[in-house]
């Protein structure tokens, strides 16, 4: 009995605060900036994303692929992991490595403010942490007090073009365009990034088009039919950093609001 109360005990302590952190995010690294503890990370993901601050941090891989002896080298006791960023086989084997993983994963913009401080709590920054939390949905709160409208605008979000990909529900560039006064017109798909027809876009007829590039949305214009073609409001998405849930999030936010102020 004695040894089952010791073990309890042992449980219910808090986690130590990492001192040695991998991020395998480019919107994970930023946090960690934004929380004031970029001097507790000691790799990050290979690629031109991640915050030029970060710049002399080794790599550990590439987005989906790991390399796991560069990984271990750098003794990490904690690594921070967005959807995506590692597949399940993967994450199965840092797990049985023993090393403390934290999956990020907010599907609502709301849930991004509690991921900042559950990063925060892990890595010995709760105050900072809460902090951010506080003043991200301040400042949320107050872009969609500004935006919103009385009639939503149907934004068809184009991610890639050749095959035709777009967002689906429960997704936070969705959640991002309810901010501006606009909803995802394909908000019921229930997959994260679902493939859709031309004629399925035609048929839902969007206000607006969003997408990469101008030149990745060009083809668009073979249908002038299209509401959002025939008002001139097919568009690029002025600040990608919309895709990379972090505080930055918040100015691209705002970007894609003020773009969309004058459509019809």
């Amino acid at each position: 009995m004695r040894t089952l109360l010791l073990a309890l005990c042992l449980l219910a302590l808090p986690l130590s605060a990492a001192e040695r952190v991998i991020s395998l995010a480019p919107s994970l690294s930023e946090i960690m900036l934004d929380l004031d503890a970029a001097d507790l990370l000691v790799g990050v993901l290979e690629g031109d994303e991640h915050p030029a601050a970060l710049a002399h941090l080794p790599t550990v891989g590439r987005y989906g692929q790991l390399e796991f002896e560069r990984l271990l080298q750098l003794a990490p006791d904690l690594i921070l992991i967005a959807p995506g960023s590692v597949p399940p086989a993967q994450q199965a084997q840092l797990q049985r490595f023993g090393i403390d993983l934290l999956i990020v994963e907010p599907q609502r913009l709301d849930q991004l403010g509690d991921a900042f401080v559950r990063i925060g709590e892990r890595v010995g920054r709760m105050e900072q942490g809460e902090r951010l939390a506080a003043e991200f949905r301040a400042e949320l709160h107050a872009l969609r007090q500004r935006y919103q409208r009385e009639q939503p605008l149907t934004v068809f979000y184009q991610v890639w073009h050749q095959p035709l990909y777009t967002i689906g529900g429960e997704q936070l560039i969705g959640d991002a365009l309810q901010v501006c006064g606009a909803r995802n017109l394909f908000a019921d798909l229930p997959q994260p990034a679902p493939q859709v027809s031309v004629e399925a876009v035609l048929a839902r007829d969007p206000d607006v088009i969003l997408g990469g590039s101008n030149a990745e949305l060009s083809a668009w214009q073979a249908w002038p039919q299209l509401h959002a073609v025939r008002r001139g409001q097919v568009w690029a998405v002025p600040d990608r950093g919309l895709e990379r849930p972090s505080r930055q999030m918040l100015g691209a936010i705002e970007q894609l609001c003020e773009r969309m102020k004058a459509a019809r």
